[in-house]
């Protein structure tokens, strides 16, 4: 993608394919944690993916649309704390597209630092403050149960985005071509 642009035809394609692999993913590539409802989500480092190839638009509504239908398919009506929730952090690593551009075939260091400094804070906020009190203000959930719940998914969320997030964003880095990188045979 030469030109980024918020919402183009590219970007609201990658929306469909982005939740239906979030929901996939999160069906059937979920890890138990022994938490009641919290689970281990390698959705999240696709997530993560698609919202630094894409942009905040696109990370905002994968992880909208993605775990709104998820919650759907696999429990029968949504829980809108944790959905917003995942908007979030999908659309606050979004923020990130233009300082770590992998599509222009480059994730070094500094990329990866800075991705990894966004989804921290995305995750700490969406799964520390979002979902714990979205989940007592609108469902009137005990505290110190959504704070653990929250707690979990967070950092359970950090390590899967930081470890599978990261070896996608290098892959995928690494299927483009750098700038400059060809030379003219005289």
């Amino acid at each position: 993608m030469n030109e980024k642009k918020i919402l183009s035809i590219q970007t609201i394609v990658a929306i469909g394919i982005g939740a239906a692999v979030f929901i996939i993913l999160g069906r059937f590539a979920a890890i138990p944690t022994g938490i009641p409802n919290t689970e281990i989500q390698t959705a999240y480092a696709f997530l993560a993916l698609m919202a630094i190839i894409y942009g905040p638009v696109a990370g905002l509504s994968i992880g909208l649309i993605g775990h709104l239908l998820k919650d759907i398919i696999c429990y029968g009506s949504p829980w809108l704390s944790w959905i917003i929730a995942s908007a979030f952090v999908g659309g606050l690593i979004g923020l990130a597209w233009k300082k770590v551009n992998v599509g222009s075939g480059v994730c070094g260091r500094k990329e990866l630092i800075t991705f990894n400094l966004y989804q921290v804070i995305a995750n700490v906020i969406a799964w520390g403050v979002v979902a714990p009190a979205l989940d007592v203000l609108i469902y009137a959930e005990p505290a110190n149960k959504v704070i653990v719940q929250g707690i979990v998914a967070g950092i359970s969320n950090m390590v899967t985005v930081g470890v599978i997030g990261s070896i996608l964003l290098v892959a995928y880095a690494k299927t483009k071509t750098q700038k400059g990188s060809l030379k003219q045979e005289a």
